[in-house]
């Protein structure tokens, strides 16, 4: 139902008079005007988008914005390490003067099963800081898929595979930095990830809002490190009846779309905005794949004489996506995944260590399919390596016909995979800009990290039982 309404949406752009800007007619956007149809819509300046490049950069911002917030911070993400670095960052929280006085309000939203694992995790490092502050909250979403025997039988980590709580995004008072980057020392040092610094006052109230949207339906962790329902949730996620979960906390955060969509149609000012965000949602276990509409239909719509660059650190695209990539995409594309070497899980115990191989395997099997529809001089493979680097960048620049610069990006959590739409909570923002200086900007941020990479070598030797582990466990990593 959800799927059939949105596709109609996206199908049906706005009439002229009630989209977000006539930018989107030009010759450049005409491309994109339905993206104004599918959701809320922000105008920004371009001034007020800063891109980051390395691990040490977000870091060192996030540090900072911990130290100076004033009134809110709000962090999502998969986990929070428990290192020294991640104590660094906690310990601005602590030092911030208004955290202090106690009139920092502070929202964290982490993976319940990711969070829990060993006995020192995310939870064990928040206990004090639940315990000395009022106005700290923290929640851990919980997928519903595990429950019953599997939530008594599964092991920790092996538990995760069911579903994820995978958004990050770092909000404090009016400043939005959206990444794929988890909170723990690789992503702080030398983890290759993207980052986008965003200063704007109603970008952030949405994902604010949306962040306490999931924890109405997420548990609530307190200073005895037990977990209880939100006060204004009344069935746990691995007790109650399934269908019934997923059927609320669906039509809890469609309402939250909606309306937020129907507020920026009627209050949105865009005089001397220049860039335009879309947010973008994914929660296939919700039914919700407002992302995976909106990352086809660009794919299938990048006309012939375009260019489109897209990254993802674990190469499993969907079935849909590679369709769409050979049928219908008339773009050149170049694909950047990890090399092996770059993986994260290299090196891994047990069926996890095979999972690089199995990323190369998909790739084969991709490529194959691109020969078989004579598409190869359209649609490169590349690797990222980087010597003492893992590459976890994911998302997508898209290059107009004639232009040397990307006028839009895909910027967040989602890799384009099995799981990305079908198991985990995504987000990500897709940008669209005129302006000449941020296009610039995400031309050089595309070029460093294709710089470090070379063509594909995907015919590796590969384990024999890495095929049967694609064959039955592709949509789970």
């Amino acid at each position: 139902m959800i799927r059939r309404l949105l596709s109609n949406a996206i199908e049906t752009a706005l009439p002229a008079e009630t989209t977000h800007s006539q930018t989107f007619f030009k010759n450049e956007f005409a491309t994109f005007k339905w993206l104004t149809s599918t959701g809320p819509c922000f105008p920004v300046k371009a001034q007020n988008i800063t891109i980051l490049t390395d691990p040490s950069e977000f870091f060192d911002a996030l540090l900072t914005n911990c130290t100076n917030a004033k009134e809110r911070i709000t962090l999502a993400s998969l986990y929070l390490g428990n290192g020294p670095l991640e104590k660094k960052l906690l310990g601005c929280i602590r030092n911030n003067r208004c955290y202090r006085n106690n009139t920092l309000n502070i929202n964290i939203l982490l993976d319940y099963t990711r969070g829990s694992r060993h006995e020192s995790n995310s939870r064990t490092v928040l206990l004090p800081f639940i315990n000395e502050n009022s106005k700290l909250k923290v929640s851990l979403y919980h997928t519903p898929l595990l429950r019953g025997y599997l939530k008594k039988c599964i092991p920790h980590r092996w538990n995760e595979l069911l579903g994820l709580q995978h958004m990050k995004l770092y909000v404090f008072d009016n400043t939005l930095i959206i990444s794929g980057a988890n909170l723990s020392n690789d992503y702080f040092t030398n983890r290759q990830d993207r980052y986008f610094v965003i200063k704007d006052k109603n970008l952030c109230d949405f994902y604010c809002d949306l962040v306490s949207k999931v924890q109405e339906f997420s548990l609530n962790l307190n200073g005895q490190n037990e977990t209880s329902l939100s006060g204004n949730w009344d069935t746990l996620p691995y007790e109650s009846n399934n269908d019934n979960f997923v059927k609320k906390a669906s039509e809890n955060i469609q309402r939250f779309v909606t309306e937020n969509t129907n507020r920026q149609i009627a209050e949105t000012n865009e005089e001397e905005c220049d860039t335009w965000i879309f947010p973008l949602i994914q929660m296939g276990q919700l039914g919700i794949e407002h992302d995976a509409l909106v990352t086809s239909k660009l794919i299938a719509e990048a006309p012939s004489g375009s260019h489109l660059k897209i990254s993802t650190g674990y190469f499993n695209l969907t079935t849909d996506y590679m369709n769409t990539l050979i049928q219908h995409c008339r773009a050149t594309c170049d694909i950047l995944m990890a090399h092996p070497k770059a993986n994260g899980f290299l090196g891994a115990r047990g069926l996890a260590g095979g999972i690089p191989y199995a990323y190369s395997l998909i790739a084969r099997n991709f490529k194959e399919m691109c020969k078989n529809n004579n598409q190869l001089e359209r649609i490169y493979l590349l690797e990222y390596y980087k010597e003492g680097w893992t590459y976890h960048a994911k998302g997508l620049w898209y290059y107009p016909p004639t232009a040397n610069v990307p006028c839009l990006t895909l910027i967040g959590s989602p890799n384009f995979g099995e799981r990305s739409v079908k198991r985990d909570l995504e987000t990500q923002v897709a940008i669209v800009t005129d302006n000449p200086e941020l296009r610039k900007s995400l031309d050089n941020e595309c070029r460093r990290l294709y710089d470090t990479s070379e063509v594909a070598d995907i015919d590796r030797k590969v384990p024999v039982w890495v095929n049967a582990f694609v064959v039955f466990f592709r949509s789970y990593f």
